[in-house]
């Protein structure tokens, strides 16, 4: 054993330590890996603890995993010199990723892989061959192995377990990838297109995500929102230009965002807001960095805007503000990064056309900007241009932000909504707005 006390013989060594918990209490099994000079790994017990020994003087940083989870902070950086490095806690919250998905219709991913969807179907974007809008869900009969879903305008779009996607709905713009400009009221395959990774769907356009970290993109570019460099509009997928290290996709209505594995966050498309967040207002059909964004977990975009979520839970958003959707207490548009107010712990954020939605850590949902049909889900009609609570909504551990809806998942596997209505996309049988959470059939 050596001694950690200077002076005593051999040379000083440290240990590093803490609990990771989720809802108050110790949670096991999660793999604590230690980076630095030294590289390890600890499983925690059944209280939730972690423990690092004989380290000598040095930068390390511990990174929590279990799957399933996301944990808050995502890493701690962590300084040894001269003391023991005690009390580096994590919280751990369940979520389900991408099983909801919303605009004017409404998609659900089921654990079994198949999918459902209601609302307005005027497009075929339900996937039932009816373009009749349904206030119920319809299942989407010939999908199965379904990874994740997302939806555009009047567009649907599925990933698949074998790595294929499928498309539906409107096809104006190619945005279904097909080849073809025709419509579909039942899925078809994307061309040419494997070994895909995640999904994101714009107004008109679809994003995929590849497995080494590419990008590619089909549909409507009149503002260059397919970053391949032009303003060609194109039918089956093309590659982003310049676009490598992506580790997650999200689209606005015209534009589209990507963060890299290095923490960095990417965009291209309209620009006319400052929803690329170079401190510009100059379109890009090429990737350009966000600025000041380095340490980003995760991204949405809204239909003028943009948001990030930081690796401590804050939350960032740059573009349109005209609702105050950027939720900083005004209604003037950034151009570059400001941080939403008075929220803090966030897992998950989501954006709808103009409001944005934050699941935290403790599994209460919070929510501003246009709140016209109730999106906020706090009882009102009242726009808001910082978060307030939507709802009362406890144990959430997925969200959607549609158009002018919201949808939460629970962790009893039941669906909420709240907001417009208008097609039955709330899914509780009426054509009813909804200004509080209630439950989809």
């Amino acid at each position: 054993m050596i001694c950690a006390i200077p002076g005593c013989g051999g040379k000083p060594t440290y240990h590093i330590s803490g609990r990771i918990t989720s809802g108050g209490s110790g949670l096991a099994g999660v793999t604590a890996t230690l980076s630095g000079s030294e590289s390890r790994t600890f499983t925690t017990d059944s209280s939730g603890n972690y423990s690092f020994n004989d380290l000598e003087v040095g930068t390390f940083t511990v990174t929590p995993s279990l799957t399933g989870y996301l944990f808050l902070p995502r890493y701690r950086n962590v300084w040894l010199d001269g003391l023991d490095a005690d009390g580096f806690d994590f919280s751990g919250m369940y979520v389900v990723a991408g099983s909801l998905a919303a605009t004017t219709q409404t998609v659900y991913l089921k654990s079994n892989g198949a999918v459902w969807a209601w609302g307005d179907n005027g497009s075929g974007q339900l996937g039932d061959g009816t373009t009749t809008d349904s206030a119920v869900p319809l299942h989407v009969a010939g999908l199965v192995g379904v990874t994740a879903v997302s939806a555009g305008s009047n567009h649907t779009v599925a990933l698949k377990s074998d790595g294929t996607v499928w498309a539906w709905g409107n096809n104006n713009s190619g945005q279904l990838g097909d080849g073809t400009t025709s419509g579909r009221t039942a899925p078809v395959a994307v061309i040419g297109l494997a070994d895909v990774k995640a999904i994101a769907a714009g107004s008109e356009d679809t994003f995929a995500l590849k497995n080494d970290g590419t990008v590619r993109a089909w549909g409507n570019n009149s503002s260059g929102q397919l970053g391949d460099g032009t303003t060609t509009s194109r039918s089956t997928p093309v590659q982003t230009s310049g676009l490598s290290g992506v580790k997650a996709i999200a689209a606005g209505k015209d534009h589209a965002v990507a963060l890299k594995i290095d923490g960095t966050v990417w965009a291209w498309g309209n620009n006319s807001n400052g929803q690329l967040g170079n401190g510009t207002t100059t379109s890009s059909s090429i990737p350009v960095q966000s600025s000041v964004l380095a340490s980003v977990t995760g991204i949405a975009g809204g239909a003028k805007d943009t948001f990030a979520l930081n690796f401590d839970g804050t939350v960032w958003a740059w573009g349109y503000n005209g609702i105050g959707q950027l939720g900083i207490g005004t209604t003037t548009d950034s151009a570059t990064p400001v941080k939403v107010s008075g929220i803090s712990g966030t897992a998950i954020i989501a954006a709808g056309d103009d409001h944005a939605v934050a699941l935290n850590f403790d599994g209460t949902v919070w929510a501003w900007g246009n709140n016209s049909n109730g999106q906020l889900g706090n009882g009102t009609t009242t726009n808001s241009s910082v978060p307030i609570q939507s709802g009362g909504l406890s144990g959430v551990m997925g969200i959607a932000g549609g158009a002018k809806d919201t949808f939460a998942l629970k962790s009893d596997g039941t669906v909420w909504a709240w907001g417009n209505n208008g097609h039955g996309q709330l899914g509780d049988g009426t054509m009813t707005d909804r200004w509080t959470p209630l439950q989809v059939q």
